[in-house]
């Protein structure tokens, strides 16, 4: 294996166990907090979940796009959170005819929760690295996120 592919794979591994610490810590939570509606998400529900957190209110086609999915998926996938009380389906204001997507007011306590404890872990995590670690991370990060997003 030649370097790059050997630095590929630490990231990659590296990476891997950062998400897995991210799902224990959003097992923990939901774990704790059983009659929630949270506590039956499959990834790809947490995941359109977070899309439509990050994005306020989409419409159906906009969500179906930012998942990578046929708008038919996105729209059983909207139908199973619906049931769930976790998001809101609502006809545009300005154009009846779309559409759109937001999460629900219920729902917003148990997905902060999460996000305090997913912040709390990254906390601790830079507290243990310390100041310099943290900086070269942050820029590596600016990084990669540049170039992620001239992929997209």
């Amino acid at each position: 294996m030649d370097k790059i592919e050997e630095q590929a794979a630490f990231i990659f591994t590296t990476g891997r166990q950062l998400h897995e610490r991210i799902l224990k810590v959003q097992g923990r939570h939901l774990a704790a907090n059983a009659p929630s509606a949270t506590t039956e998400l499959s990834l790809a529900q947490w995941h359109a979940v977070g899309v439509v957190r990050s994005e306020g209110s989409l419409t159906m086609g906009a969500l179906s796009e930012l998942l990578g999915i046929s708008a038919p998926s996105a729209s059983v996938m909207v139908d199973r959170l619906v049931e769930k009380g976790l998001l809101l389906r609502e006809h545009s204001t300005v154009d009846r005819r779309k559409v759109m997507v937001r999460i629900s007011p219920e729902a917003i306590q148990d997905i902060e929760t999460i996000e305090a404890g997913l912040l709390a872990l990254f906390t601790d995590l830079v507290k243990k690295i310390g100041p310099d670690t943290t900086r070269k991370w942050c820029d590596v990060l600016a990084t990669v996120k540049t170039v992620m997003d001239e992929k997209d």
